[in-house]
């Protein structure tokens, strides 16, 4: 019965094994964890090779009151010898005292396999160690006095972030943790790219790896940028903590949630820098900034001489939300009207978008012109699918449209959509600018100048693809960031320009709206606040007050009901400012100038 038992119990463990090992290979997030898929393999090969000698060494050792730890350890024994060739397999073999047939057979191929398995796990694992102890040699004894970047997973993103630091940093030290050398295509590639930066890789989690030891004097610059968000913001509290006290230590953290926002903020950051890459509202940021400029050359033209943007915006995820919030601030400007219709699946589209920004919606100023007000009109179409022909007829009715946004969450849909859109609006013999998001880099540069069979342009400008959004010059040294940080000096200082989001996405809009007055040739724009003359003054104020109350509502702002500067609520998103331009004090109107010029 010992044989049956024993056996069994051997087939199980190996059953659970390969169950628990499947489970950790496919769960989505692989990286820190300290157990993995070959752990547990490597484990349940051991128990289950120990249980299968236990039956041998009871009919093999004589009977004493010592039998049952001579039976244990001579299977633990064996066992360590199997995972390194020293065992004598034939003895063991011609141990096999199982009355039943059948069962000394199954038990005979059983420990045959085991013989030739376990060494090969045994020699995986020592050249993943001796992997992980060359990347140590390598890091302390050739980099501890140099400026490091540090990735804490190598994915597609922070491999094009890396490889442009090495581009622009020819002896750039590169440092990803967490690899793991996976089967997969994907993951090999990745990892062979990595060796062509000569980067040094670690399995090990960014959080166990020391760099406390870096010399002082050299920069560390972590990037935390996994697939999981939720370990993204775990992983840098835990090096915040570790590392707040050392000098010229930055940290990014990629992260679009809320909560990141929050608990950095709360944190103590010592003499670390730290900021929050929001990925989604960086790429709308940026591309407003660069070619926002574009809207209102495009603009149409209305009796009266003022000019009209009509925009269009396909997909209400991340990206269509920040830009519907973004163009209803950003198109405020002197003799321009902003109309902007934006589509969304989701039959409750406008209602979240409400909930959002409430006064932004509101019947008040929704479509409303109020003098000194911010101007604008947003059309929400909800539960419209873009595959349908009830959106091709509302798209059809937008006869003086101008720009149009596609972000419908896939690159493939974004791609046709954006063609389909085009299509459309040839018929109606009118020209918008379409920009599409594709995030793919292959993608994006095959599609650059697409044309028709017979030669005809889409003129589709195809946006935030990989190699684009993660380059030195947008994460490490952005013109806009820069641009934004001399914004907010005019009123703050440095470090609240780094420790609080609500004053670094200001101080960012700002920078982006100045840099489109500017080009747009508003008067008094491009000068210093004491060179501009009284109608100048005038002008740039109510410019920038519209400009700012329609900002603080896309935030969520609402009036405080009082103009009295006690009614102020952040916490409630309560401003006692968002009122027209003629009811702010005479201190509050110069806040404008002061703020709305270079």
């Amino acid at each position: 019965m010992d044989w049956i038992i024993c056996f069994c119990l051997a087939m199980g463990f190996l059953a659970l094994a390969a169950v628990i090992a499947t489970v950790f290979y496919f769960k989505k997030s692989k990286r820190g964890r300290i157990i993995t898929s070959f752990h547990v393999v490597f484990g349940g090969v051991f128990v289950s090779t120990f249980t299968a000698f236990i039956p041998i060494y009871s009919s093999l050792v004589p009977d004493s009151a010592s039998k049952g730890w001579n039976v244990f350890l001579f299977s633990l024994h064996n066992t360590l010898q199997c995972f390194t060739l020293d065992s004598d397999r034939a003895s063991i073999l011609g141990g096999i005292a199982c009355p039943e047939v059948g069962l000394a057979a199954a038990y005979s191929i059983f420990l045959s396999l085991v013989y030739v398995i376990a060494p090969v796990l045994t020699f995986t694992f020592l050249i993943s160690f001796f992997k992980n102890i060359s990347a140590v040699f390598r890091y302390w004894i050739r980099f501890p006095f140099k400026k490091v970047y540090i990735f804490s997973e190598l994915n597609e993103r922070s491999l094009a972030l890396a490889s442009d630091l090495k581009k622009n940093h020819r002896f750039a030290v590169i440092v990803f943790t967490d690899v793991f050398e996976e089967n997969d295509e994907v993951s090999y590639e990745l990892v062979e790219q990595a060796k062509d930066l000569r980067a040094i890789c670690f399995k090990k989690d960014i959080l166990a790896v020391n760099f406390k030891a870096h010399s002082s004097a050299a920069s560390i610059i972590f990037f935390v940028m996994g697939s999981d968000e939720t370990e993204n913001i775990s992983q840098s509290m835990k090096l915040i903590d570790t590392y707040k006290d050392r000098a010229n230590t930055r940290l990014f953290v990629f992260s679009s949630r809320v909560e990141s926002e929050l608990l950095l903020t709360k944190k103590d950051k010592g003499l670390m820098k730290v900021r929050r890459v929001n990925e989604v509202r960086s790429l709308v940021n940026r591309l407003l900034y660069e070619k926002g400029s574009d809207l209102f050359k495009n603009a149409a033209e209305l009796p009266g001489g003022d000019k009209k943007i009509s925009a269009v915006i396909v997909g209400l995820g991340g990206h269509g939300t920040e830009m519907l919030k973004s163009l209803s601030w950003f198109c405020q400007m002197d003799g321009y009207h902003v109309s902007i219709d934006a589509f969304e699946r989701d039959p409750l589209a406008e209602s979240r978008f409400t909930a959002l920004a409430p006064e932004l919606m509101s019947e008040k100023y929704n479509g409303k012109i109020i003098p000194g007000e911010a101007e604008y009109t947003i059309r929400i179409h909800s539960g419209i699918d873009v595959a349908s022909e009830q959106f091709a007829e509302e798209i059809q009715k937008i006869t003086d449209a101008t720009y149009v946004f596609v972000s419908l969450g896939s690159d493939e849909m974004n791609i046709k959509t954006a063609i389909d859109l085009r299509k459309l609006f040839e018929r109606m013999k009118i020209k918008p600018t379409i920009h599409a998001v594709v995030s793919g880099t292959d993608e994006k540069e095959s599609l650059a100048g697409i044309t028709n069979y017979r030669g005809q342009e889409y003129n589709i400008s195809f946006i935030g693809d990989i190699k684009q959004s993660y380059s030195e010059a947008v994460i490490l040294n952005s013109k806009l960031e820069e641009d934004a940080l001399n914004r907010h000096k005019k009123w703050g200082k440095e470090n609240e320009f780094w420790d609080y989001e609500y004053n670094y996405n200001s101080s960012v809009a700002s920078a982006i709206h100045l840099k489109a007055r500017i080009e747009c040739g508003v008067a008094g724009a491009d000068k210093a606040e004491e060179d501009l003359t009284k109608e100048e003054r005038d002008s740039i104020e109510v410019i920038e007050h519209r400009r700012w109350n329609a900002y603080m509502r896309s935030e969520g702002y609402v009036y405080s009901g009082s103009p009295d500067k006690a009614s102020r609520n952040d916490l409630a998103k309560m401003h006692h400012d968002l009122v027209d331009y003629s009811s702010l004090t005479d201190d509050e109107k110069r806040k404008d100038s002061k703020v709305g010029t270079k």
